[in-house]
């Protein structure tokens, strides 16, 4: 009798914990979405900052292959030294130059601003605003390693991956090709996750210590 008055008590104070953390899944979803749709208005804006960090540190790392960098709101071009042969041309010779969309690999933004909302929603969680500034600056110089790494490999196809070409060793055309399977797909979402983890520590912890009760007085119940 005892062990069924533990069972029934425990499943009431397990559902409002459950129900936190998938109203916590569900609005940080929602809010991602809502805010990638601002995101596609904004990010020309939000990601120029990208480009100019990019733009020093393709200068100071590679200056061999670059000759110029023009940035605009959406869109940096990288005029390079590097030449090829143009297909179909006789044999004729051009310059790579190389486009890309800073705003491309700098979603990470919309992610960490839904985890932030959603802790806020589900707990009323406070300093949102001052979270979120200071995460878009720490998100910076991640989204610009993801924005290099992109356009070096940009450069590494167009040469067709000839290290002559490139002028540079066959490990460094490898640290590359990695750099830009790191940078590509796996920086732009997990940094987000682990920023919000560093900005929303404690509520983090709380969060996860009630999910661990319910979860352990649902397999557990008569304890």
């Amino acid at each position: 009798m005892a062990d069924d008055n533990a069972q029934h008590g425990a499943a009431p104070q397990n559902q409002p914990r459950r129900k936190a953390v998938t109203r916590f899944a569900l609005i940080a979803i929602g809010g991602f979405i809502v805010l990638m749709l601002a995101w596609v208005k904004l990010s020309p804006w939000l990601s120029y900052p990208v480009a100019v960090l990019s733009h020093t540190v393709l200068e100071q790392s590679t200056p061999m292959w670059i000759r110029s960098v023009d940035k605009q709101p959406g869109k940096i071009a990288v005029d390079t030294t590097v030449e090829i042969v143009v297909p179909n041309s006789g044999g004729h010779r051009a310059e790579v130059l190389l486009e890309a969309n800073p705003g491309r690999y700098a979603f990470g933004l919309p992610i960490l601003g839904a985890l932030l909302f959603a802790a806020w929603a589900v707990r009323r969680a406070p300093g949102r605003l001052w979270r979120l500034g200071l995460g878009y600056v720490l998100l910076l110089p991640f989204q610009s390693f993801s924005l290099v790494m992109y356009l070096l490999m940009e450069l590494a196809s167009a040469s067709q991956f000839n290290i002559r070409t490139l002028r540079i060793e066959q490990w460094q055309l490898e640290a590359i090709v990695y750099g830009y399977q790191f940078g590509v797909l796996v920086v732009p979402t997990l940094v987000p996750v682990l920023v919000w983890l560093l900005l929303d520590g404690k509520f983090f912890s709380a969060f996860a210590h009630d999910w661990k009760q319910s979860t352990r007085r649902a397999v557990w119940p008569s304890a």
